[in-house]
Formats: structure tokens, C-alpha cells, sequence
């Protein structure tokens, strides 16, 4: 706990040196000792809830944001990895290329088997035509065979010749006509083939699934991988949220959209808009970084205070997790919050504050979200 007292109070003096700063133009005029007494001492009171009105609950906490890593569902070799740790990315930008010589070649030998069943297929389709022209001419050989045959004008092994050169010609169309559904059948299995190892190799080219930054860089090129091996983690800097604990009786009352209020350590003058957009259905005890009056007596409940996505559009090459800080929840809409903890975030003076836009889909890789703390 001394830790954490500590964090605050060094809050506070930061607090104090900003607000004064800026009223004094810049400068650092003096103040009375009495003034910056009772300024630590209001600013330590809020942080700590010892002056929040009924309705408005707190708790301390840190800034986390959804990571998801970009994997390969294939194994290989990694050609190259065009980011690295810190990198701001877009959804669909190239993030990391994976080597595939087989496959290039196991592409190319189904591409000549589409072809060689093509050409065969033009073969057997030739030479049907030549056998029903042959089979025309045998059946019309052999009517006329059975009609002579009655008469007598014929000898039975002439006819029974004739009946073989049809029976013959059948034979030839019906064997052709089975090349020819073989070798159609045999051009659609190839083109799935090429299609399939297509797909393959266009997944081998690894894109972000979303706008964010690299955390990790887990491999490097050069390095074979594994099936599903991570090769870069991102964090999603649009769904980024601070996590606190609140004691049953606290959290009996939150209820998923309700208001609340961020107060970060390095920052204590700037109030940052959140909503609370989830709560844990069970209990748990009580986390060692976490501040409260009973200290782990009772059980605590897991909530997100997700920060204003406007905020962080605005501020998105600004924003950071892992940072310490207070949330403040209102359970009760008939509250008014307390001047001090007023939204009062500024608009940004850099152009390139803002987020990213997308950059063209090249792939769709395999990505898992998670939600562990950033480190």
C-alpha cells in the first residue's frame, strides 16, 4: 500500500505544477505554502474518493487495450517482417512475408496438369467426332445388312461382319466419351488444386487484421515458424480501457453503459470520458494492485471502463497502456459529477494525432484477440 500512496502523491505534485504553471502564464511564481498545502491536499482527497458525493464509486486501475497477434496458419521460413516493436499500423497493411518455394512449385505442377488434361480434353473431343461419324456409317452399313440379309443377297458372315464394325464404332464413341468426362473431371480437380495452393501461398503474406501498434515483435526474418506461431502482437488502440476491482455491494449497483471517469497518474488535471462495457458475473478476491479500505477482506467484482473512442481517435499516436490511474463510476443517472472530475480533455494541436486510415485488404491472416494486460 505504501506503493501506491506514494504513486498518488507524486500525482498530486505533478497536479499541483501544471494548473499553477498555467496560470501563472508560463511562469513559476511563487505561491504560499498553505495554498500548495491544501491543493495537494484536495487532489489527494479526490483521487482517493474521501470527497465523492453518494451515487459515485472508485477504484484504481490500469490501462489495458484488446492485443490480437497476427500468426501464420501455415509453417515456413520468414522472408521478411516489414514492421517492428512500436509501429503504427493499419488494417490490411503488410506486416510480415513467409517464404514458399514448394508451394510455388506444387503451383506449378498443378497448373501443367490443368493444362495436360485440357489438351486431352481437346484430344477425346476430336476423336469422338471421327468415331460418331464412324459409328454413322456402321449402323447404316448394318441396317442395310439386315434388310440384304432377308432377301439373301448377303451370306450371314458378311452381315455378322458388318454387325461387328457397329458393334465396334459403339464401342470407340462410348471409350472416348469416357476420356472425355475423365479428362473434364480431371481439369476441375486441378484448377481446386491451384486454387487451394493460391490460397496458400496468399496467406503466406501476413496483414493486420486492424489499426493499432506492434507490441511485440516475436520473430524475426530468417526464423522458421510454426503453425499458429505468433509473429507480431498488436494492440488495438481503439478499444483500450482501464480495469477495476469494486466490492460487491459497489457493483450490485454499475450496470453496463453507465457513466464514468478516468484520472490517470501522470495527468491527475485531465479527466478522460469512459463507459463501463462489462462486468464480472463472478467474484474473485481482491488483486495486491489494488487499493481498498478493508484490503483483501472481501471479494471483488471485475469491471472495463472503456475509454471514448472520439478521445482516442483524436489522441491515437498518444495513446499508451500499462499506465496507473483512478476510475470513478456513477451508479446513480440523478447524480450530477462533482466539478472536479468534469471532462476537460483538450483538442489536439498535432495533425497527426488522429488515427490512421486503412490501408487496401491484401490478406486475411489468422488472429486471435486477447485481453491481458499490456506489459
Amino acid at each position: 500500500m505504501r506503493i501506491v500512496r506514494r504513486s498518488l502523491v507524486v500525482a498530486a505534485l505533478m497536479g499541483v505544477a501544471l494548473p499553477l504553471s498555467a496560470e501563472m502564464g508560463g511562469s513559476f511564481a511563487p505561491v504560499s505554502e498553505a495554498q500548495a498545502q491544501g491543493f495537494i491536499k484536495d487532489l489527494i482527497a479526490r483521487l482517493r474518493g474521501e470527497t465523492l458525493p453518494a451515487g459515485i464509486v472508485k477504484s484504481n486501475g490500469r490501462i489495458e487495450a484488446t492485443q490480437v497477434d497476427v500468426s501464420s496458419k501455415y509453417a515456413g521460413r520468414l522472408a521478411e517482417v516489414l514492421v517492428e516493436e512500436g509501429s503504427n499500423v493499419t488494417q490490411g497493411q503488410v506486416i510480415a512475408k513467409i517464404s514458399s518455394p514448394e508451394y510455388e512449385a506444387q503451383l506449378r505442377a498443378a497448373q501443367a496438369s490443368v493444362q495436360s488434361a485440357k489438351d486431352a480434353l481437346i484430344a477425346a473431343e476430336a476423336e469422338i467426332t471421327s468415331r460418331e461419324s464412324a459409328l454413322e456409317f456402321a449402323r447404316s452399313d448394318f441396317q442395310r445388312g439386315q434388310e440384304l440379309m432377308k432377301t439373301g443377297f448377303i451370306t450371314k458372315q458378311v452381315f455378322e461382319q458388318r454387325k461387328r464394325n457397329f458393334d465396334s464404332a459403339v464401342a470407340g464413341v462410348a471409350s472416348f466419351t469416357s476420356q472425355r468426362d475423365q479428362a473434364q473431371s480431371k481439369i476441375k480437380n486441378s484448377e481446386a488444386e491451384v486454387e487451394r495452393i493460391e490460397s496458400i501461398i496468399h496467406d503466406l503474406t501476413l496483414v493486420s487484421p486492424r489499426n493499432g501498434r506492434v507490441q511485440y515483435q516475436l520473430a524475426r526474418a530468417g526464423e522458421v515458424v510454426a503453425v499458429g506461431a505468433p509473429i507480431v502482437t498488436i494492440l488495438d488502440l481503439t478499444d483500450v480501457y482501464m480495469t477495476i476491482f469494486l466490492p460487491a455491494a459497489d457493483a450490485g449497483r454499475v450496470t453496463i453503459g453507465d457513466e464514468a471517469r478516468i484520472v490517470l497518474d501522470p495527468i491527475p488535471d485531465r479527466i478522460i470520458p469512459a463507459n463501463v462495457s462489462f462486468v464480472a458475473a463472478d467474484a474473485q478476491f481482491t488483486p495486491k494492485t489494488v487499493e481498498t479500505k478493508d484490503e483483501r477482506a472481501k471479494l471483488m467484482f471485475r469491471m472495463k471502463l472503456k475509454i471514448d473512442p472520439q478521445v482516442l481517435q483524436a489522441y491515437y499516436t498518444r495513446v499508451k497502456t500499462g499506465i496507473r490511474g483512478m476510475g470513478f463510476v456513477r451508479t446513480r443517472a440523478d447524480v450530477a459529477w462533482p466539478a472536479d472530475l468534469a471532462v476537460n480533455i483538450p483538442k489536439p494541436k498535432a495533425p497527426d494525432d488522429a488515427a490512421p486510415a486503412a490501408a487496401p485488404q491484401v490478406a486475411a491472416p489468422q488472429a486471435t484477440d486477447s485481453q491481458t494486460p499490456a506489459k
